[in-house]
């Protein structure tokens, strides 16, 4: 039974939200246990486009990332400055 996520996107991902005309945050409907590449194929977003997923504040890259319902998800595309990188936690990601 799916549930949602509340769901937000930074930087140029945040740009395509507006150009689809989402809502920010926008709540989206997952299954339990969704994987970051299910969730991108889902919003239909290239995987090259996103950098970072955080799940409830945790970053992970989108192939390690697990979604349920309740969880606060944001997506962060390449190019993030270096100093962000450090501040939320992903410059040192393998």
């Amino acid at each position: 039974m799916p549930t949602t996520i509340e769901l937000r996107a930074f930087m140029d991902l945040a740009e395509l939200f507006r150009e689809r005309g989402w809502s920010f945050p926008m709540d989206v409907a997952v299954h339990e246990g969704m994987s970051g590449d299910e969730l991108l194929e889902l919003l239909d977003i290239p995987q090259e486009n996103v950098e970072v997923i955080f799940v409830n504040g945790k970053a992970s890259k989108p192939s390690q990332a697990v979604v349920n319902g309740g969880d606060r998800v944001a997506l962060a595309p390449p190019g993030v400055p270096g100093p962000y990188r450090v501040l939320l936690g992903f410059k040192k990601m393998g």
